[in-house]
Formats: structure tokens, C-alpha cells, sequence
């Protein structure tokens, strides 16, 4: 079975890696073109053509796929990968594969469907992810479930600790499936409409911190923008982004107003007031400066008991 495969971040590193170190023939891998990074403007190329090049696998980098259906087929695959790839696939694509196009979906279907399955799980608090291996179809993440694997999320993981576990799981999934495909023997699950929902792309607009909201919905926040696009805060000085943040039961009943900082002793914390409670911030950043914790923030008095954070 000749495999290509799409993928493009970091998160689908380990799939492919996996895919390799079980045995199986990847003829190709298409992923996105390179781009600037940092400051110099660095053409970069992605992580997936970075791995591609080291384990000696052709690689393809379309503007868009739908345009380079003679590239792909040449690459005589039989069945396709996608992991986080990036484009949309039309139907000419699909029917490139006999085998099929199968996708490394990182959230349960049919409840997370979207661009940001991960970042949405933690924003909405949920207990609960997993990874799926669907049967693409052109409907965006509608089509039959193949494998399906759940993990816990704890309270306190980001959405980068997450993706690297679900990039793990997706890696050991995908395996799972192709070896059912292998054999020619396997049931896939129609997706139920029942509760479906497609989550949106997250950014920097949704990632800025309103303290009149709950506790939970702030920690959850700040976990689902870590380490990026990462949640922030905006006092009159000027921003502050936090990276980790908890609750502070012991001052709950702190009187102030919503986003007042209620305590500025470094070997409590910074705390701030908000909407249910009082939120610990623990790992911050000031403009132009480093990260650092809360309390060492503290011990330069660069923040002060009174000052108060726009919600």
C-alpha cells in the first residue's frame, strides 16, 4: 500500500514519523509552502517538509492542492494522509486515491468539528478529547469514523501539552486504521448530527482576558491560548500576557472591583479579582520583556496592589 501524506505543523510530526517506523511505503508528502518567520522575515519551511527531507520522501509544496493534481498522482500513491494539513480538499483530490483520503482528526466527532478542536476542548472545559481517523468527504470533518481513541484532559493542561499528547495518539491511531485498511475487513460509524458543531479558527482577538468572566472560564482561557496566540490583559500601562493562571479560593471574598489587583506580596502571588473569585496569575509577561512568574513580576514592583486590568 503506497501512501502519501498531508500534513503540515509540528502536530503532524509524529503520524508521519510513525507511519515510517511501522513499515509503511510513504511515496510523498504535500505540504504547505514556506514562509517568513520572526523578525528578519526568515523563509522557513514547515516541520512536516523539515522531517520529509531527513527521511529522503519526495515533497510537494502546492499553493493549492487542487492545482497540482498531475504532481500528485504522479507520485503514484494509492491512499492519502492528511494531518493538519491546511487546504481543503475538492473532489478531483479525492478521487486521486483508490484506498481513499483518510484524516488524523485532533477532538471527538461529530462535536468537534473546525479548525480548532484542541483549543476549543480546553476553552469549553471539557473533561474529555480523543482523536479520530475519518474517511474524508467534501463536508468539512463529516465523514465516517474509522478509529476512534479518548484521553482525559486535566485541569490544568494547555493546549500545547494537549496537541503534543493528541500527536502521540494520533500517531498510534493512525497505524490502527491502516493496518484494518490493509486487510480489506473493517466497519466505518456514520457521524450522527446530533450535537455536531464546528469550531471556529482561533486568534489574537478572542485570546484577551475579561475579568468580570468566572474563574474557570479565565483559567480555561489562559490554557487554551498557551503558548499561542497566549491570553493577555491590558492594564493603562500597557499589556501583559499570562501563560498560566489558577484560582485563588483564599480570596474569593477579596473586596475590589473586576480585574483589581487585590495582592501584590510576591510570596502569594499577583491576584486579581473577578468575575465568581480571585485568579492567581503565575506566569506572565510583560511587553518587551521575558516570561517570568507572577511573584517575581511582583518582586520588581513593575505591578501594585489597586491597579486594575480592562475587562
Amino acid at each position: 500500500m503506497k501512501i502519501v501524506f498531508a500534513g503540515t505543523p509540528e502536530f503532524a510530526l509524529a503520524p508521519l514519523r510513525n507511519l515510517i517506523e511501522s513499515g509503511f511505503e510513504v511515496v510523498g508528502v504535500v505540504t504547505q509552502g514556506d514562509k517568513p518567520q520572526g523578525r528578519k522575515g526568515i523563509l522557513t519551511p514547515p516541520p512536516v517538509k523539515t522531517l520529509a527531507k531527513e527521511l529522503g520522501i519526495p515533497v510537494l509544496q502546492p499553493e493549492k492542492i487542487r492545482e497540482a493534481l498531475y504532481e500528485v498522482r504522479a507520485l503514484g500513491g494509492e491512499l492519502l494522509v492528511t494531518c493538519a494539513y491546511g487546504q481543503i480538499l475538492t473532489q478531483e483530490v479525492l478521487d486521486l486515491f483508490p484506498l481513499g483520503v483518510w484524516n488524523i482528526h485532533a477532538g471527538l466527532l461529530p462535536f468537534y468539528r473546525g479548525a480548532s478542536p484542541i483549543q476549543s476542548c480546553i476553552l469549553n472545559g471539557e473533561r474529555e478529547t480523543g482523536v479520530c481517523i475519518m474517511k474524508t468527504e467534501l463536508g468539512l470533518d463529516t465523514g465516517a469514523v474509522l478509529v476512534e481513541e479518548r484521553t482525559a484532559i486535566s485541569d490544568t493542561e494547555t493546549y500545547g501539552e494537549l496537541s503534543a499528547r493528541l500527536s502521540l495518539l494520533g500517531a498510534e491511531a493512525i497505524v490502527k486504521a491502516l493496518r484494518k485498511i490493509e486487510t480489506g475487513e473493517y466497519a466505518l460509524t456514520p457521524q450522527s448530527e446530533e450535537g455536531a458543531r464546528v469550531v471556529r479558527k482561533i486568534g489574537k482577538e478572542h485570546a484577551r482576558v475579561d475579568f468580570s468572566r468566572t474563574v474557570r472560564e479565565i483559567v480555561n482561557l489562559v490554557r487554551g491560548m498557551n503558548p499561542a496566540p497566549v491570553a493577555y490583559a491590558v492594564l493603562e500601562t500597557g499589556a501583559l500576557n499570562i501563560y498560566r493562571a489558577e484560582p485563588a479560593p483564599e480570596f474569593f471574598d477579596a473586596a475590589g472591583a473586576f480585574g483589581e489587583i487585590v495582592c501584590d506580596t510576591p510570596k502569594k502571588g499577583l491576584i486579581v479579582k473577578c468575575g465568581d473569585g480571585a485568579v492567581r496569575l503565575t506566569e506572565v509577561q510583560l511587553a518587551g520583556g521575558k516570561r517570568m512568574k507572577g511573584s517575581d513580576l511582583l518582586n520588581g514592583r513593575k505591578l501594585q496592589k489597586g491597579q486594575v486590568f480592562v475587562c
